[in-house]
């Protein structure tokens, strides 16, 4: 019976580690934007060689995924150290998502998820430089990403296991992004702005109900309402 019980834990201890990586993987996903990344990527560096353009990648697919692993290891420890309360955190981390989500399926251009017209000028005027600016930050690693992985550690509650799940889903996310850095020509040319279109949505349609998740999650955990009666 003991055994059983301990088969039992472990089975639950597993679906909810799977759970945790598959919400941290759509949501990396859709925040970092690995497909939108290689087609502005192949805009940015026509003129590159196929050299040039690995060390771009490399060095960009790098420092983003620093920036985000920072902001989900020590992000939540600053916002604390502020004194900022984690319903607080989900509630705000939820409604910047959800900024994120209507621009995707809309394409509202609210800035989330994408770069203004003066950066993007500037990205074309200095395409030797863009492996910081613009793609490692704001296009790999922007407000969404930072605010999804501080969001999902915290959702974590210091639970090892589920941490590592996170994180192992940013590092998946983030080599499958290089990967399409690499073959961002061919894949500008492949993918088609139709079929870019379609992905962007059905990925922003998904990033809206996990921001609105956790904007619920927030407003529940506050005690606001419990407070009022």
């Amino acid at each position: 019976m003991r055994n059983l019980t301990l088969h039992r834990d472990d089975l639950l201890r597993l679906d909810t580690m799977l759970e945790t990586a598959l919400r941290a993987f759509a949501t990396f996903f859709a925040t970092i934007g690995p497909v939108e990344a290689a087609v502005l990527f192949a805009t940015f560096c026509p003129r590159l060689s196929r050299a040039e353009r690995i060390a771009v990648s490399l060095k960009a697919a790098g420092i983003a995924t620093s920036i985000i692993l920072f902001f989900a290891l020590f992000g939540t420890a600053i916002l604390s150290a502020l004194g900022v309360t984690f319903p607080a955190l989900q509630t705000a981390g939820g409604i910047i998502l959800a900024f994120i989500a209507l621009d995707m399926i809309f394409e509202a251009q609210i800035g989330g998820s994408t770069i203004s017209q003066p950066e993007s000028a500037e990205a074309l005027a200095n395409a030797g430089d863009i492996a910081v600016f613009p793609l490692a930050t704001p296009i790999l690693a922007g407000p969404g990403a930072m605010s999804g992985a501080m969001l999902l550690m915290a959702n974590a509650k210091g639970n090892v296991a589920d941490q590592f799940s996170i994180i192992a889903a940013l590092l998946t996310v983030m080599a499958f992004t290089l990967l399409l850095l690499l073959a961002a020509q061919e894949l500008r040319e492949w993918i088609g702005v139709t079929a870019q279109g379609v992905i962007m949505r059905v990925l922003g349609i998904l990033l809206a109900a996990i921001a609105v998740q956790s904007v619920f999650n927030g407003i529940a955990g506050s005690g606001i309402f419990i407070r009022a009666l």
